[in-house]
C-alpha cells in the first residue's frame, strides 16, 4: 500500500487527525524535499508521530521510485509532501507506476500554496492562466515571458515560481525574477513588461511569517521580501472586486492595474509595424509606373491588400490580415525589383 499524503500549507499545524493516524500505523514514512524546503521543526514533528521507519526523500528517489514501490509492496508506506501531493508530476507519475504494478495507492489531498496564495489575494481563479517558472539561467527566460504574453493576450493572470534547489539550498529572490523579465523584454520587445508592470509578490504563504506586497515592478524593486519562499503573480484583465481585493488584502504600494489593457498580439504588431513600410514603398515605386497602364492592376492590387489587412484585423481575423500584408509586401517588392531597386532598401 502506499499512501500520497499533502501536508498543507502550514507544515505540521495543518495535518488532519486522519493523516496522523495513518502516519502512525506506516511502517516506513517518505517526506519529500523538493517541491518545497523541509524546516526543522516540521521534520521533528513528523519523526515523533512516525512509529515505523522514516527517511528524507530527495527528487532523484522519488523520480526513480523503485526504493518506494517495492517497498509499497509488502508494507504500508506514505509518501508525505507539502501542499497538494498532485501538484508535482513526479508524484502523479509515481502514483502510475504503482497502480500499473497493481500495488494499491490512496491519497488525502491539502490544500496547495498555488490555490492559497489565489484567495490571500483576493484574485479569481479561473482567471488564472499557465503557470511557469522562473530559472536562475536567464537563458531559460524566454518560455515564461513567451507565456505571460500569452497569458495576457487573453486576459489571464500569471503565476510565477521560482527556482528552488534543495542540494544548494538555493531559493531565486523574486527581484531576480523581475529584473530577468525586464532584461528580456529588451531583446524580445514585445512590450509584454516594463517599469510600471503591476505585480505581486506572495512570501511563505500559510505560515506565521506570510506577507504578500502588491506594486509595479519598480516599487517592488525596492523592497526585502525576507525568507523564501516567494512567488510572483502578474495580473491580467482586473475586475473591480479583484481590485479591491488587493487593495485591502495586500500591502499595496501602487494602484492595481491592469497588465493586459495595452498588450497587444503578434498580429497586430506585425500589422502595425508594416502596414506603414509596405505603403511608404508602393508610395516610392508608383512614379516609377505612371506611364505604364499595365501595372496599374498590380499597383491597385497592392494597395487593396494593405487596406485588407488593416480591416481584417479590426475584425478579429488575424491570420488574413497576416496574409494580406504579406501579399501586398510581395507585390511591392516584385515591382521594386522589375525596376531595378534594391526590396530591401
Amino acid at each position: 500500500m502506499l499512501w500520497f499524503i499533502g501536508l498543507g500549507i502550514s507544515g505540521t499545524e495543518s495535518i488532519p487527525s486522519e493523516s496522523i493516524k495513518i502516519i502512525e500505523k506506516a511502517d516506513l514514512v517518505y517526506l519529500e524535499s523538493f517541491t518545497s524546503p523541509i524546516y526543522v521543526k516540521h521534520e521533528e514533528e513528523i519523526k515523533n508521530l512516525v512509529h515505523g521507519e522514516f527517511k528524507i526523500a530527495k527528487r532523484w528517489m522519488v523520480e526513480d521510485g523503485k526504493e518506494i514501490l517495492n517497498a509499497s509492496r509488502s508494507s504500508i508506506v506514505v509518501l508525505l509532501s507539502y501542499g497538494d501531493p498532485y501538484i508535482a508530476t513526479t508524484h502523479i507519475e509515481l502514483r502510475t507506476r504503482a497502480r500499473l504494478e497493481d500495488i494499491e495507492t490512496k491519497t488525502i489531498h491539502s490544500t496547495s500554496a498555488i490555490t492559497a496564495m489565489i484567495g490571500e489575494i483576493g484574485l479569481q481563479f479561473y482567471k488564472v492562466g499557465k503557470i511557469v517558472t522562473i530559472m536562475s539561467d536567464k537563458k531559460s527566460v524566454t518560455t515564461p515571458y513567451t507565456t505571460i504574453f500569452k497569458n495576457l493576450i487573453e486576459g489571464l493572470h500569471s503565476i510565477i515560481l521560482l527556482e528552488y534547489n534543495e542540494d544548494q539550498n538555493f531559493f531565486l529572490d523574486p527581484k531576480t525574477a523581475i529584473l530577468s523579465l525586464l532584461d528580456i523584454e529588451k531583446e524580445q520587445k514585445r512590450k509584454v513588461v516594463n517599469n510600471d508592470t503591476f505585480a505581486i509578490v506572495t512570501s511563505r504563504v500559510g505560515m506565521k511569517t506570510q506577507k504578500i506586497t502588491s506594486g509595479k515592478f519598480s516599487d517592488l524593486l525596492k523592497i526585502d521580501f525576507g525568507e523564501p519562499p516567494h512567488s510572483v503573480i502578474i495580473t491580467g484583465k482586473l475586475h473591480f472586486t479583484e481590485s479591491d481585493a488587493i487593495s485591502a488584502l495586500t500591502d499595496c504600494l501602487s494602484k492595481p492595474a491592469d497588465n493586459s489593457n495595452d498588450i497587444k498580439n503578434i498580429s497586430m504588431q506585425m500589422i502595425e509595424k508594416y502596414v506603414p513600410m509596405v505603403r511608404d514603398a508602393l508610395n516610392e515605386i508608383k512614379p516609377f509606373y505612371s506611364d505604364a497602364k499595365e501595372f496599374q492592376d498590380i499597383l491597385q492590387n497592392a494597395e487593396l491588400y494593405i487596406d485588407d489587412a488593416e480591416n481584417f484585423l479590426k475584425e478579429g481575423k488575424d491570420e488574413n490580415a497576416v496574409l494580406s500584408i504579406g501579399y501586398a509586401d510581395g507585390l511591392v517588392d516584385a515591382l521594386r525589383i522589375a525596376k531595378g531597386i534594391d526590396p530591401k532598401m
